[in-house]
């Protein structure tokens, strides 16, 4: 099997609404297929818009909705961050339902930049090896994370990242770990 189709057979979910950051979701997006994986964006809205820098960016379609995705089909669940896209989302009780079933289910969760907000919403951090965008870093301890302002960090099923300027540690992390997964 060629080095780019080693995560053929792999689905990977991205969950997103307006507001998110696009490198989050396009490095990802891209990367993640020319390795062989199927990748879908998932949202409650069939278009969703991200931001860039410090304004609005592009548009995307979606491709599957949070309600009608078949969520056991998919091996990771990628959380980009964004401000206004987390906040939006962790009043989702259906998206936090989603995160909730994932880890029961020990599946790979990848959040980066404010995305593990989400995981505190769900109530899952308590006692892990965190790492987030500094403007959460107090929800994260509060919340009972062991946080570290560290790049990447992975912690049984999750791999949290920092920011948009580790979105390359955090793609090889993620290719290594489906990797890995992938020839079982």
């Amino acid at each position: 099997m060629s080095e780019k189709k080693i995560l053929k057979g792999i689905k990977v979910a991205i969950l997103v609404t307006d507001g998110f950051e696009e490198i989050e979701l396009t490095a990802p997006l891209e990367e993640l297929e020319e390795y062989g994986a199927t990748v879908h964006i998932i949202s409650e809205k069939t278009r969703v818009r991200s931001w860039k820098k410090r304004e609005w960016g592009s548009e995307f379609n979606t491709d599957r909705s949070i309600e009608t995705a078949q969520w056991d089909e998919y091996d990771i669940l990628i959380l980009p961050g964004g401000v206004i896209n987390t906040d939006r989302l962790r009043r989702n009780s259906d998206a936090i339902k989603i995160i909730k079933d994932f880890d029961n289910k020990a599946k790979l969760i990848a959040a980066i930049c404010h995305g593990p907000q989400l995981l505190i919403e769900a109530g899952l951090v308590k006692g892990r090896n965190m790492t987030c965008h500094r403007a959460i870093a107090t929800d994260m301890k509060n919340a009972g994370a062991d946080y570290e302002d560290y790049g990447l960090l992975v912690d049984a099923n999750f791999i949290t990242a920092r920011g948009a300027e580790d979105v390359s540690a955090f793609l090889k992390k993620i290719i290594g770990i489906l990797k890995v997964q992938n020839q079982y």
